[in-house]
């Protein structure tokens, strides 16, 4: 039932019902990025035990690892805005795809949210698996079709890739964290997914790698050597001796 009809049978004036439900919305949000972060002893230790979220052969017509997770030049970049709650850091995997790519769960799970306030807009779910993981697709074309509560198997399709820019020409891809169930841990998710990384990582990113620290040149440079985040902690890549500079400075 639309809730503006809802709010004329109770008897409420509309705009204090809506700012009722509005104030609920940001309650519900800030619980959800203010909860407690699940002790890391809690969660399960990376096994492979995940599968990639596209079907078929990598390529330029289908689909292609974009963005690495980690201390990526484009997260260095908006370290201070964008990725500054998340460490400075990008918190997934970024795949280049066609709108429309269908999207698959990486595991057996549940649907936490369809929607949900865990970013990625315009569309996203979210899935949690076994060993307080959970799993967020974001960037996705248009509301999915599954309802929270919902049991997805490994491989079955849970919505469609989009773009975050909204076009499907200016930024076309699919967005894919791994996090605990408080969302407030954010882990790479390459040794928890069995896939061809080292190919994988050749062809199809649209940055430049990873920032240097010239103070530590080998720190975080390769795909499997990145650090896990915490929500809210201090900047990883606030480095002394950057390299590439930020083109006109950090934002």
């Amino acid at each position: 039932m639309p809730p503006s009809i809802l709010i004329r049978r109770r008897g409420l004036p509309v705009t204090w019902a809506a700012s009722a439900l509005c104030g609920l919305w940001l309650a519900s949000l800030a619980a959800a990025h203010y909860a407690p972060a699940l002790p890391q002893s809690a969660i399960a230790q990376p096994t492979r035990q995940f599968g990639l979220p596209f079907a078929g052969v990598p390529g330029p017509d289908s689909w292609l690892l974009g963005q690495g997770y980690g201390n990526t030049t484009g997260a260095y970049r908006q370290r201070r805005s964008t990725y500054g709650n998340l460490q400075g850091i990008h918190a997934g995997l970024d795949f280049s795809a066609p709108c429309g790519t269908p999207v698959r769960a990486i595991g057996d799970g549940v649907v936490a949210e369809v929607d949900g306030p865990h970013g990625s807009p315009p569309h996203n779910v979210v899935i949690d698996h076994a060993g307080n993981l959970s799993s967020l697709y974001g960037h996705l074309l248009g509301r999915s079709a599954l309802r929270p509560g919902q049991r997805v198997t490994r491989g079955q399709v849970i919505g469609q890739s989009g773009d975050s820019q909204g076009t499907c020409v200016s930024a076309p891809h699919l967005h894919l964290e791994l996090r605990d169930r408080a969302h407030q841990r954010f882990f790479n998710p390459l040794p928890y997914i069995a896939a061809d990384w080292d190919t994988l990582a050749l062809a199809g990113s649209f940055g430049r790698g990873y920032e240097y620290d010239l103070s530590a040149p080998r720190r975080w440079q390769t795909p499997d050597s990145q650090p896990a985040a915490l929500r809210g902690g201090r900047l990883l890549n606030e480095f002394a001796r950057p390299w590439p500079p930020a083109p006109g400075g950090a934002r």
